[in-house]
């Protein structure tokens, strides 16, 4: 006879948080958003990666590429870079993560003395760069024999022609250092001269790094920054479980911090074998996730097989049509609570933590809070950043509002069998289990995540938490009705337009 669940199966919005006690020390401003984002040990201080902020992008071709990873990582979260394209495209995503802010940065805008103004501009709309090192062979680790930055020309009173070698900066008017030169000496130079960047140099003048000033100043103003041990931006990567052997790899090599396998569900012996190559190819030493599930058999399963942290969630995605189609899946709350608890009893079990990672099925801000009181140690977000610049898509015009394109790993846009991959010779898609759609513009990362954030850090003060883990343990659940819930919004009144302030889904 088949097993059925008695209680019913419940969403994030049939919930709400009651108040706890909020004392005087209980203000946003104490508030810490630290979060563990791989296993660890009873008594081990620090896991090997913890996030700033409860936040990772979705393994998504219309959410995380490399200009999301930055941008996210900016602000003390991280991205996972779709796996549904060439290992090699894939890679190259990474790669340029972990060069963006490294202290000391490889040039890729880089000019000969025979170029342009055109190339000048060119190069400048093609990469947003404004420093452009001129080298004697045009290339990165050329002889270093000028520099052009936006002071060195106006397009306005020059001809295009003009050659690079008649209004660059010369050589022998520019500060450099020694390749050898430490970050701190770097910056102390750039700040001693009031300069904007610092070439360094090898004994033979040849161009190795840049430093920039507004990496430093970047940095002072982004303390939650996911930043490796050499100052580079932290990212992560979605493997699949058909390639992993050749794709691990070339991720690991061009320096992925961490691993996720990107199926709709989890609890299968492909996901035991991937994680099984990894142990025996790279022991501990590569960090993978692996999901998703939605009951405590599955999160066992997955956490004897290895996995560094599990991702919960089957159906709940806004651009996800897996319950319509296959009829699987359970309603994301009820998900995370049941799995949350195996997770706990695992731990006094084993003394093994495994953070969780709640992947769908968040419609407002409210609901990170929600899935973060009920066991959660982050949330994977799709739609919510799809929405902003930073994402891969186009913005467009839909009758008079601008949208930007979203699509589903399950559509038909997307091609992603591989993550919905059920073994066997068997290759291609024989039905979809995503859509593909347009979601609102809502502009910058940075000043959205922010008012998300304030939401949640007032959430926890009003639960009388400043941590997560105080706000899991301190957390006070109630199930509301659907009266309640039509109650919980503007009711009774004609409103007006809508202000800066107004409440923003995801």
């Amino acid at each position: 006879m088949a097993i059925y669940f008695d209680e019913p199966s419940r969403t994030f919005n049939e919930y709400l948080l009651v108040p706890g006690y909020t004392s005087s020390k209980h203000v946003p401003e104490n508030v810490s958003l630290k979060t563990p984002l791989t296993k660890y040990r009873r008594g081990q201080e620090d896991p090997a990666i913890s996030l700033g902020i409860p936040m990772v992008s979705a393994v998504m071709q219309a959410v995380s590429d490399d200009k999301m990873a930055i941008a996210l990582a900016t602000e003390g979260g991280l991205s996972f870079i779709y796996g549904s394209q060439t290992i090699e495209d894939q890679a190259a995503m990474v790669a340029r993560v972990k060069d963006y802010k490294a202290g000391f940065v490889t040039s890729d805008a880089n000019l000969s003395p025979d170029m342009t103004l055109a190339d000048v501009v060119a190069l400048r709309d093609r990469l947003g760069h404004s420093t452009m090192p001129v080298t004697a062979d045009g290339g990165p680790h050329g002889k270093l024999v000028g520099i052009v930055t936006e002071r060195d020309y106006r397009l306005s009173r020059m001809s295009l022609d003009e050659k690079v070698s008649d209004f660059m900066t010369p050589r022998e008017k520019l500060i450099v250092a020694p390749s050898d030169t430490t970050l701190k000496g770097a910056n102390d130079i750039i700040w001693e001269h009031k300069l904007n960047s610092l070439p360094l140099v090898d004994d033979q003048d040849n161009l190795m790094y840049l430093v920039f000033r507004k990496d430093y100043s970047s940095h002072k103003s982004n303390p939650n920054e996911m930043l490796d041990v050499h100052k580079r931006y932290m990212v992560g990567a979605g493997i699949n479980t058909r390639d992993y052997a050749e794709r691990v790899p070339a991720l690991i090599e061009a320096g992925a911090d961490v691993l996720c396998i990107d199926s709709s569900e989890g609890y299968s012996d492909w996901q035991k074998f991937t994680l099984a190559w990894i142990r025996e190819n790279y022991g501990d030493a590569v960090k993978v996730g692996a999901g998703n599930v939605v009951d405590a058999e599955g999160f066992r399963f997955l956490a004897e097989a290895g996995a560094d942290f599990i991702k919960i969630g089957i159906g709940g995605g806004s651009i996800c049509i897996t319950r319509e189609q296959k009829g699987i899946g359970r309603g994301q709350a009820t998900a995370t609570i049941e799995v949350a608890k195996a997770r706990d009893e695992y731990f006094e079990e084993t003394g093994v933590y495994i953070p969780l990672c709640s992947d769908g099925g968040i419609v407002y801000d409210h609901h990170i809070t929600l899935a973060l009181a009920m066991g959660s140690d982050f949330v994977m977000l799709g739609r919510y950043f799809a929405r902003f610049d930073e994402s891969p898509t186009n913005r467009v015009n839909v009758n008079g509002s601008y949208m930007k394109e979203y699509w589903g790993e399950g559509s038909a846009r997307a091609r992603n069998w591989q993550r919905y991959d059920l073994g066997g010779d068997k290759k291609g898609m024989t039905f979809e289990e995503g859509v593909d759609s347009y979601v609102p513009y809502a502009g910058s990362l940075k000043d959205n995540v922010a008012v998300t954030l304030a939401k949640v850090k007032s959430t926890m003060c009003n639960c009388g938490a400043i941590t997560i883990p105080e706000l899991q343990q301190k957390a006070k659940l109630t199930v509301v009705s659907s009266t309640s819930i039509v109650e919980g919004g503007a009711h009774d009144v004609l409103l007006k337009d809508k202000s800066g302030y107004s409440s923003t889904s995801n």
